[in-house]
């Protein structure tokens, strides 16, 4: 019998939802698979916002904001995720894939209890009720990459069901936006979170080999180019 014992155990990729008082996980969604790919955006958030963009600038001050930034870049993910209870026949699924289509759907859903308590809120006559507040919601994929996120898509296609009509099989298409210091009130752990996985980046950038300015053809008096006095 072959063994594989010094083959490593995959990491899986997932989502935590934390209490942002404690610091404690309430629940932990190990994907079942990990994606094939990963869409991913980051937007510059540039102090002079969408004036100066084009054939020049529309004014002294878009000049003199072009090299800054207002914050840090907004980044968003996309992934599709996928669910399948015939991969587990040891793991007992009377409800096929529900549990776990619902535990996805609740990271954007306010519970019963949270909408009784507004709905209590309104019939005593609250002239103002405070939008309903999620946990806080972390994504991981390995350990350098655990960030704040908002969920912002969640399209779920069910392609397999039992006899009772359960879904077994779905794939689901995930988006997300990664909360930063400027989506996050000061002190609040998500923007700590964040602050962590910024200095993560920082990191592997300075581990990152640095090019010669002969690949880039400017080597010698090209390099006065970089100067100025080219």
């Amino acid at each position: 019998m072959t063994r594989y014992a010094d083959i490593p155990k995959p990491i899986r990729s997932g989502i935590v939802v934390v209490d942002p008082d404690r610091g404690t996980p309430q629940r932990i969604i190990v994907l079942q698979f990990n994606p094939d790919t990963l869409e991913r955006s980051v937007s510059p958030q540039s102090a002079g916002g969408s004036g100066d963009a084009g054939g020049g600038g529309s004014g002294e001050g878009d000049r003199n904001e072009a090299l800054r930034l207002k914050g840090p870049a907004q980044e968003t993910w996309k992934f599709t995720a996928e669910i399948d209870a015939t991969d587990q026949f040891e793991i007992a699924a009377p409800d096929g894939i529900h549990p776990q289509l619902a535990t996805l759907e609740m990271l954007v859903q306010p519970t019963t209890a949270q909408l009784r308590e507004a709905m209590r809120l309104s019939q005593k006559g609250s002239i103002e009720i405070s939008p309903i507040e999620m946990p806080l919601t972390l994504f991981t994929w390995g350990s350098k990459r655990v960030m704040p996120v908002r969920l912002t898509e969640l399209s779920v296609n069910e392609s397999a069901f039992d006899v009772n009509l359960n879904p077994i099989r779905a794939s689901l298409s995930i988006g997300m936006k990664i909360l930063t210091v400027s989506d996050l009130p000061a002190g609040h752990r998500g923007a700590d979170l964040y602050m962590a996985h910024l200095a993560q980046k920082e990191r592997l950038a300075a581990a990152a080999r640095g090019g010669g300015l002969g690949a880039l053809g400017l080597g010698g008096t090209g390099a006065g180019a970089l100067s100025g006095r080219g």
